[in-house]
């Protein structure tokens, strides 16, 4: 059982320098131990937790001695625990705007409150649902519909920096529903994605289980050239990082060119974290962390508070003053100067194209066969140039034409200089008679009501609206595939003549099949780049010597013309992004808004589920739930469900957007085949589990990549599903597998399902003993199948706590029954 805190003779009094005190705190220079100078700010914070939550139960002093010697340990993959301060939810549509409710009203003025209207037309039971959650529980908030993109919504308002509650201070950390909760480790708060259900445990108070993690040192250098974006940055970045290998690692900045970075610029960057695939992508806190603060309306009190605690427990970078040598697993170095503009795409978010090239490597795609850099078009088909009729008026679609510009909430609608250079080039394009082509479907969704707000101070709005970048709401919206239907005589000509068209986006993800079913080539891009890319119409361009269009007077204009100045941008940022705008935006936090405060939902803290709904149901996980855990299962005779490829991702896997008829995915899933017949997956999956089947899945490597979803986890549990042998996993979609009770397992380096030759027509039994005690993280596991084919693949449950959960049928399942036995 719990015991008294074995470090409460470290428990120190924080005086203000006026008199009184700002609280207690435990100090990380009091244990006198030098090998803390050494570790890396991630580290320390993971110690501090340790430490203030150490009861020799949870957490032990063996875990703290782990975590400060890491510099030793962490090669040798030992687990800690470690409890977050707080957990960020994001229901499936976030807490802030439906995915699904996007840009069918684009141009229109009215776009913000046509879709507002529809969002609770669809959602409205989901709404009344958490508006129950935040009166029926304790130390909840809900953020109402229309506030912000979540992650944004975190950064300007939620995130504290450092926690003080009933006069105990320790810093802010997080864990998230979604995999980019990793923009809040630009503003020094730990923070990143998990699964849904290991958050739902931690909000029950179970420490979460982890890695003690190694630790990528990435110094920044100089500052960026020129008309160099945040976004151009933050893709050499990624790519820099996807080649270095930092899998389950932190990563943190560090160095000179720190102080070039804007605080939006190191968000930028954090955010991308899940693409470069780092748990964290850290900032610590410096001088620009607390300006953010300031501009963003947090009080003076707490800003000196937060200065001082950090300073005094060893947490605050000034580089004012002689820097410490920190030691790192391992480390980078990028010299700002050396970034230059680029794209990345068209279907992975690490597959970086220097903008110069951009024309150059669009035809080595056509080239190239099938696969992440091709499409395979014939050389006679790549020039060919399709007639259609739109509103009357004949047009033209050639291959690489972009149908989509959008200037999406997730990435970069943090960053007012980016907002605010998109906006710039806007309206110089408007100053010179630039165009948009009326068929492209172009959309401005900003994380942040402050968006609007700077940007209608600036006076820019206006020009982003002519071209048709209007505001349609603030939240996931293009980057997660609900950018709403490409008109009807554009999506005809491009599937009746095989044109590969081009999606633009500012987003973080671009998986092909994600942004839209008709878009084959998707390429991220800075907000001032899906203006110029949404000008010039096409990705087939060089931007350096053919021009982005003809002007009002029929003069070539080209990119150079439209492009606004490191100082242009600046000036404008600086006269139009306020402190009072936060503090207007997120009054509405607490106010509502008037179709959420119309709600109107039932008293009392157990729901009342709604037997006819067709949204919300008593979720069937503890049906058949004893109080004595289950143990651990093997596969016997397992069918396999389903067979898939590379990259398959959790929005192929996942309802998050609709499935477009026509698609792979919509054909696969009306022809899986049960003998003579044929099934929809689901009933495919509900036969085999009536008739007392197994299934597994087979999958190729990174699966379950994309943004995190619980039902891509659920779903299968559901169906039966007890077993997924995959190449490589994502490493939340993984968490969630594990949560869920089902057997994580990876192929052997150079194998997979092609190599073993198996076709998925087999029968599968997987071996484990009975008791957890003889299992053991990342141990060989035998597969069998019914046709004499066997192989060895690693057993993926990677803590010993993973065990535990699996001998209790999931996490939640572990979660109730510790509940129970200690209320007894």
């Amino acid at each position: 059982m719990a015991t008294e805190n074995p470090f409460k003779t470290i428990l120190k009094t924080l005086e203000k320098p006026n008199g009184g005190e700002f609280g207690k705190y435990y100090s990380l220079p009091a244990l006198n131990d030098t090998r803390i100078e050494r570790l890396p700010y991630t580290i320390r914070i993971l110690l501090e937790s340790a430490i203030r939550n150490c009861d020799e139960f949870q957490v032990k002093s063996k875990d703290v001695e782990k975590i400060i010697d890491w510099e030793n340990t962490s090669p040798k993959q030992v687990e800690i625990p470690f409890k977050p301060a707080r957990v960020l939810l994001q229901v499936p549509v976030d807490l802030v705007i439906d995915h699904s409710v996007q840009v069918d009203v684009a141009r229109s003025e009215n776009a913000v409150q046509a879709n507002m209207e529809l969002e609770f037309q669809r959602n409205r039971e989901r709404f009344g649902f958490l508006k129950w959650g935040s009166s029926a529980f304790d130390n909840m908030l809900v953020v109402p519909p229309g506030s912000g993109i979540v992650h944004q919504v975190n950064l300007e308002y939620l995130g504290r920096v450092v926690f003080n509650r009933e006069g105990l201070l320790y810093p802010d950390s997080v864990v998230g529903t979604d995999s980019h909760t990793t923009m809040i480790d630009g503003l020094g708060v730990a923070g990143w994605g998990v699964g849904g259900i290991e958050a739902e445990a931690a909000m029950l108070g179970q420490p979460m289980s982890m890695v003690l993690p190694g630790v990528v040192g990435f110094k920044l250098l100089g500052k960026l050239r020129n008309g160099v974006t945040a976004t151009d940055l933050v893709l050499t970045v990624t790519q820099m990082l996807r080649k270095h290998g930092v899998v389950g690692k932190f990563v943190e900045f560090y160095g000179e060119g720190m102080s070039e970075l804007s605080l939006a610029d190191r968000a930028t960057i954090a955010n991308m974290s899940p693409e470069y695939g780092a748990t964290m992508g850290f900032f610590p806190v410096d001088h620009v962390t607390l300006q953010y603060l300031k501009l963003t309306g947090r009080t003076d009190d707490a800003i000196k508070m937060i200065e001082a605690y950090l300073r005094s427990n060893k947490m605050f970078v000034d580089y004012s003053e002689p820097q410490v040598e920190r030691v790192y697993s391992s480390y980078l170095e990028l010299t700002l100067e050396d970034v230059e503009p680029c794209v990345s795409g068209p279907k992975r978010p690490h597959d970086r194209v220097p903008l110069k090239e951009m024309k150059a490597d669009w035809h080595s795609c056509l080239d190239s066969r099938v696969g992440f850099k091709g499409f395979a078009i014939p050389k006679e088909s790549q020039s060919k140039v399709v007639d259609f009729t739109f509103h009357g008026t004949t047009a033209q679609l050639r291959q690489g034409d972009v149908v989509i510009a959008a200037i999406t909430s997730c990435t970069n609608t943090s960053n007012p200089s980016v907002m605010l250079g998109a906006a710039l080039v806007a309206k110089k394009a408007c100053e010179l008679g630039l165009e948009v082509k009326p068929w492209i479907k172009t959309s401005l969704a900003p994380g942040s009501g402050v968006v609007t707000k700077y940007l209608q101070k600036s006076g820019l709005q206006k020009y982003l609206n002519h071209l048709g970048f209007n505001i349609v709401g603030y939240g996931c919206t293009t980057c997660i595939g609900n950018s709403g239907d490409i008109h009807e005589a554009v999506a005809s000509a491009i599937t009746e003549n095989d044109i590969v068209a081009a999606a633009v986006l500012s987003g973080n993800r671009n998986f092909e099949g994600r942004v839209h079913p008709l878009t084959r080539a998707n390429y991220l891009a800075s907000p001032p780049l899906v203006v110029a890319y949404a000008l010039a119409g096409t990705v087939n361009i060089d931007f350096e010597s053919e021009p982005i269009g003809l002007g009002k007077d029929g003069k070539k204009i080209f990119f150079r013309d439209i492009w606004p100045s490191n100082e242009e941008v600046a000036e404008v940022v600086q006269s139009s992004v306020l402190p009072d705008m936060f503090k207007a935006t997120y009054e509405a936090i607490t106010k509502g808004n008037p179709m959420w405060n119309q709600l109107s939902v039932p008293s009392g803290t157990l729901y009342a589920w709604d037997p006819t709904s067709t949204y919300i149901h008593e979720p069937p996980y503890f049906k058949s739930m004893t109080m004595s855990p289950p143990g651990p299962h093997g596969v016997k005779d397992a069918y396999c469900l389903l067979n898939f490829g590379d990259s398959i991702t959790t929005d192929h896997i996942s309802p998050a957007g609709s499935i477009h008829k026509d698609s792979p995915a919509a054909k696969y899933l009306w022809n899986v085949e049960w003998i003579e017949e044929t099934l929809t997956l689901m009933e495919a999956g509900g036969r085999y589990k009536s008739e007392g089947h197994d299934t597994i899945i087979l999958a190729g490597a990174e699966y379950g990549s994309g943004s995190s979803r619980d039902w891509a986890a659920k779903g299968p549990m559901l169906l039966g599903v007890k077993a997924v042998i995959a190449k490589s996993f994502e490493r939340i979609h993984r968490s969630n597998l594990v949560g869920m009770g089902i057997i994580p397992l990876c192929f052997k380096p150079g194998e997979d399902a092609e190599t073993l030759g198996l076709t998925g027509h087999e029968r599968y039994g997987i071996d484990l003993p009975s008791s957890v005690s003889e299992i053991r993280p990342g141990q060989d596991v035998k597969v069998v199948t019914d046709n004499g084919k066997s192989f060895t693949c690693t057993l993926r449950f990677d803590t010993e706590v993973e065990l535990a959960y699996f001998d209790h049928g999931g996490i939640l399942q572990f979660v109730i029954r510790n509940l129970i036995s200690t209320k007894h």
